[in-house]
């Protein structure tokens, strides 16, 4: 009886590797879906390349304008009365975008405002690759049509070198921030830096990946 007992134990003991065996291959499997492409960084290179290529008549994939970077700024002018705002800035900023923010410093001094150099009236975060095309599309698909009375995005803010700035009035209309937990409305600047020539490329650009402009043309 004893002997039929260890002959049980060492079966238990000879299993427990395999299920080690078996975490570990979880645990690879984690690691591949984490280097899965974002979903509209495979758009831009399936669609959106062949389409612009053949619209604007480009020689070689590699003049097709792309998405560089993004910029996302919250100046934040109350937080010279109150750097609790700015605490609050810069812990949205993270929570929307997933990634370590820098404080911008005043510049100069401004006496109209009780603003000395150096004072942190801002919130600065740059994003790139995955992480960038990953925002992209929450913000169209999730973020902008939780706007009130939403009817599209203006065509009017390109900066005649082919770069977008889109202003956000609430940071609450991403879905990462609590509501509840929200003492201060702010809002944010978003500039999508892009490597078109033209506002015109530029525009046909951001429309194949889905930003929702009013019109469908710029002049």
């Amino acid at each position: 009886m004893a002997k039929e007992q260890k002959t049980k134990d060492q079966k238990t003991q000879t299993a427990a590797p395999q299920s080690g065996k078996k975490a570990k291959s979880g645990d690879d499997v984690k690691v591949v879906e984490e280097k899965i492409p974002a979903r509209l960084k495979e758009k831009y290179s399936k669609e959106i390349v062949p389409k612009l290529k053949e619209q604007f008549n480009y020689k070689s994939i590699m003049q097709v304008p792309k998405i560089e970077k993004i910029v996302l700024n919250m100046g934040v002018g109350q937080a010279v009365q109150d750097a609790k705002i700015l605490e609050e800035a810069v812990k949205d900023l993270e929570t929307i975008t997933g990634q370590k923010v820098s404080v911008r410093i005043a510049k100069k001094a401004i006496s109209n405002f009780k603003l000395r150099e150096g004072m942190k009236i801002g919130a600065k975060v740059t994003l790139r690759s995955a992480r960038m095309y990953e925002f992209l599309d929450r913000l169209i698909t999730i973020a902008l049509p939780r706007v009130r009375d939403f009817r599209g995005v203006s065509d009017k803010s390109f900066d005649g070198r082919g770069n977008y700035t889109l202003g956000i009035k609430e940071q609450i209309i991403f879905p990462e921030i609590n509501v509840d937990k929200v003492t201060k409305v702010l809002g944010m600047d978003i500039t999508f830096v892009t490597t078109a020539k033209t506002d015109k490329e530029a525009y046909e650009l951001l429309n194949a990946f889905g930003m929702p402009f009013r019109k469908k043309e710029i002049n």
